[in-house]
């Protein structure tokens, strides 16, 4: 009997532009940063995520060559793919994060009680945590001072 694969259900957003491959790599680092995957616990298989997702099996296989090249997971000939270690910081970081992720909850719900779409949300976030860690990002932000490429101020922002 083959193990059971983790709680993970990928899922593909055909509009946004990045490769199918990569949401699949970027959904399984979201997932290890917040706890959902732990070192040992099994990926579903390529089948597993053909059958939830109707894309090519050769594109879940890339992503998981793709995380096992970063070192996060391991394929085991005949079990499955593996996680091998987790992201993010001390290994009780859910625990430590759950007070910033319920400002953050309410935040959100204030946000779209105002009003805002999810994209609108998204790019807000997104020019906060450029400016607030110096980042650039590849929606247009320059990622120096806060700005967009109109530039229109985003500092401060959160407080909004």
């Amino acid at each position: 009997m083959a193990p059971e694969s983790a709680a993970v259900e990928f899922r593909i957003d055909r509009r946004s532009g990045v490769a199918t491959y990569l949401q699949i790599v970027q959904q399984t680092k979201q997932a290890l940063r917040l706890g959902v995957l732990e070192p040992g616990d099994r990926l579903p298989t390529a089948r597993e995520v053909v059958e939830a997702t109707a894309i090519n099996p050769n594109t879940v296989l890339k992503a998981y060559r793709e995380l096992e090249r970063e070192g996060l997971v391991e394929a085991r000939r005949g079990l499955g793919t593996f996680v091998r270690r987790a992201l993010g910081g001390a290994p009780d970081a859910t625990a430590a994060d759950a007070p910033l992720r319920t400002e953050l909850a309410d935040w959100a719900r204030r946000a779209r009680a105002a009003g805002l779409e999810r994209d609108d949300v998204g790019a807000l976030f997104t020019a906060v945590l450029d400016s607030t860690y110096g980042t650039y990002s590849t929606n247009g932000m320059n990622g120096t001072n806060g700005a967009d490429s109109a530039g229109r101020s985003h500092e401060g922002d959160q407080e909004r």
